[in-house]
């Protein structure tokens, strides 16, 4: 089996891994919650509208949602029981969204359909696709992009690499680590489905090389049949998981600015996602549950998890033993990318890596100084952007000049504000300015 040059990506910080905590603790799965909250908008794109009320009873797997839309996905029951209220809860995006709530009647009871189908490897490309789109499969690598869509590449693009992202370069994660230890069958059986939908040959699993046993045990797995399997231990370097950093490093292939992978024939999904995919192909089986990494100085016991969608943080960090007095800050996936958290009565959705805990003498409140132009930001900034530039621009309202500057290629790593010597909240200000760009370019469009 060939490997893949030894090569990365430009720009890219180094951070401490902190993967120690949880990396060789097998994944547990916890006793079902006694209610689960399940968001409606778990996905990039379009909402999904719900299809029961209040009082209905429902199985494991039953859609609680459908989508009329093309980018959207829908949403499914987690546990069996009576649906209590739909009504506005808090989402890890910090906003509320209209959600589920289903009390567990401690049955575990799944529907009825939910079964292995022998027959699944003779089903057409587009039925394939269909019970990804029905199973409501979202990215799990975070981003949540409806999978069935970066399934379905325009007739023009033609696909010849499918990458899938093991790097899992955010410290402290290790829910995808163990996934590729534990499942390893289910992630290739996944891949030769996705290989099939976008019919090619060339399959690269990515994996860093600080998981030498992950990649010893899928290239131990890889049966190479009619497809051309490469397992590379690539450098450890943040962000490499990134979609375009991950591309160039292992193709030496850009996506163009404003551009998508399919653009140079490539399509990337995460370990999580072809397992996931094999389910919803194999058996119908809908995303009700995913692999969450809990861990941080702020919790008891750091653990890996198999988890329902729509368990609230409360309960899972009682199971983890709960949280230090000193746990000061609670961020969803990871300590670059993450999302920090105001309530415990949050759910996991289907984008939740990991439950980070952090005590208070681990939370940065530096005063922001004055910019020393050091230029580091510059030297990290893995698309190659001015963030300083960008973020001035931003300060002073001059957000076409911020375009001019291509804010809206910044992917939000962080990788700048986290070797910034003067602390200057540089994502903070160039995600407001992007936002605010959008917004400009909607209204110039409608005018």
């Amino acid at each position: 089996m060939g490997l893949v040059k030894q090569r990365t990506f430009l720009g890219g910080i180094h951070p401490p891994g902190k993967k120690h905590q949880t990396e060789k603790f097998a994944t547990e799965t916890p006793p079902l919650p006694p209610e689960v909250i399940i968001p409606l908008q778990q996905h990039i794109g379009a909402p999904s509208e719900p299809v029961v009320e209040k009082g209905s009873r429902v199985d494991v797997g039953d859609p609680l949602s459908k989508c009329e839309k093309f980018v959207s996905v829908p949403v499914h029951a987690s546990i069996s029981g009576t649906v209590t209220s739909i009504e506005e809860r808090l989402h890890p995006s910090g906003m509320n969204q209209l959600s589920v709530i289903i009390e567990n009647d401690g049955k575990d009871h799944w529907r009825s359909d939910i079964q292995f189908d022998q027959d699944y490897l003779d089903l057409s490309i587009d039925d394939m696709r269909d019970r990804i789109r029905d199973a409501g499969i979202a990215g799990m690598g975070g981003a949540t992009f409806p999978t069935h869509v970066k399934l379905s590449p325009p007739r023009d693009k033609e696909i010849d690499t499918l990458i899938i992202n093991g790097a899992e370069c955010e410290p402290f994660l290790t829910s995808d680590h163990r996934l590729m230890l534990e499942e390893p069958k289910k992630i290739l059986l996944g891949i030769q489905i996705m290989a099939r939908i976008l019919e090619v040959k060339k399959i690269i699993i990515a994996i860093e090389k600080n998981k030498p046993d992950a990649i010893r045990m899928m290239r131990k797995n890889c049966n190479e049949g009619n497809f051309s399997y490469r397992v590379p231990g690539l450098p450890v370097k943040y962000p490499q998981g990134a979609e375009k950093q991950l591309i160039y490093a292992i193709t030496r292939r850009r996506v163009p600015a404003g551009g998508l992978p399919m653009d140079i024939g490539c399509v990337v999904h995460n370990v999580g996602t072809a397992v996931a995919v094999y389910e919803a192909v194999a058996y119908k089986r809908p995303l009700v549950e995913r692999f969450v990494t809990v861990a941080g100085p702020g919790v008891q016991q750091p653990k890996n998890l198999r988890l329902r969608i729509g368990t609230p943080y409360q309960y899972i960090f009682d199971y983890c033993g709960g949280l230090k007095e000193s746990t000061a800050e609670i961020i969803m996936g990871g300590p670059m990318m993450g999302i920090a958290q105001s309530s415990l009565d949050v759910p996991v959705i289907k984008g939740t890596s990991g439950l980070l805990a952090f005590e208070k003498r681990n939370v940065l409140n530096k005063a922001e100084n004055v910019c020393i132009s050091c230029a580091r930001c510059v030297d990290a900034c893995p698309m190659k952007l001015m963030p300083t530039t960008i973020a001035n621009y931003v300060k002073h309202g001059y957000f076409d000049k911020a375009d001019e500057f291509n804010a809206l290629d910044c992917m939000e790593c962080g990788s700048c504000a986290y070797l910034c010597p003067s602390h200057i909240n540089l994502v903070h200000y160039i995600r407001y300015g992007k936002s605010e760009i959008v917004k400009r370019k909607k209204k110039a469009k409608v005018a």
